[in-house]
């Protein structure tokens, strides 16, 4: 990010003036979600003033992203959640998508991914992962390495949905893990688990509205309005 999360977690990090958590927030709560909560790690403080519930993960130095979501547990299990990677944006039909779904774990993907990538990326598939789709909506792989773009029918967002059930089962998954693979373990390499063990199924809800993910200063960039962009081009 060029030094632009050295003072700031990255959901702070700001796109076309505003932060990414506000763009998220908006979403949300234009989905009517009301109750929002974050989990905390670099810089806590700089959250602590937007009314939000907080789940602190006081090891997020050692610690992946599934880890962290582990620290939302009490909430997780106590019904249906949305979760959001923090630097990505949407809009409300996103969120609404998955609201719809009633399976134990969905996940919203761009179908046309490749409008997005080919702006982000002179190779899409450099980092592109593989995300397979079965005849019945259930995902029969993401988060590989692809080989081509026959193996990527859309982009997985990082914006999804667990049920108790859906969480109970990464929840067993991971205990059969040692606590060095639990701590290094990322989104996408659970989810693959989940559908290898074939006990509770994984969802893809395709979307088609204005989204995108934030990795670096160029996206920033790639994200503001242009002339005749397409509907990729950042958020409205």
């Amino acid at each position: 990010m060029k030094g632009l999360t050295e003072d700031r977690p990255k959901c702070l990090v700001e796109l076309r003036g505003k932060p990414l958590l506000d763009w998220q927030l908006a979403a949300l709560r234009a989905a009517a979600i009301r109750d929002v909560a974050v989990v905390t790690g670099y810089r806590r403080e700089l959250l602590a003033t937007r009314g939000l519930v907080e789940f602190h993960n006081a090891r997020w130095e050692a610690t992946n992203m599934v880890a962290s979501l582990c620290c939302a547990e009490a909430w997780l299990r106590g019904g249906p959640c949305i979760v959001s990677y923090s630097d990505i944006f949407f809009d409300a039909g996103a969120v609404t998508s998955l609201m719809r779904s009633t399976a134990p774990i969905a996940v919203t993907y761009d179908p046309n991914w490749r409008l997005l990538w080919e702006r982000r990326f002179a190779d899409p598939l450099a980092d592109a992962e593989t995300f397979r789709i079965n005849a019945d909506g259930t995902l029969a792989e993401i988060g590989n390495r692809p080989e081509s773009i026959d193996a990527v029918q859309g982009q997985y967002m990082g914006l999804l949905r667990f049920t108790a059930e859906g969480w109970d089962e990464v929840k067993r998954i991971r205990s059969g893990l040692t606590a060095e693979q639990r701590d290094r373990m990322h989104m996408t390499a659970t989810l693959q688990m989940v559908i290898e063990a074939g006990r509770v199924p994984v969802t893809g809800v395709p979307y088609r509205g204005q989204w995108g993910e934030v990795d670096s200063a160029e996206d920033l960039a790639a994200y503001e309005p242009r002339a005749g962009s397409p509907r990729t081009s950042g958020p409205a």
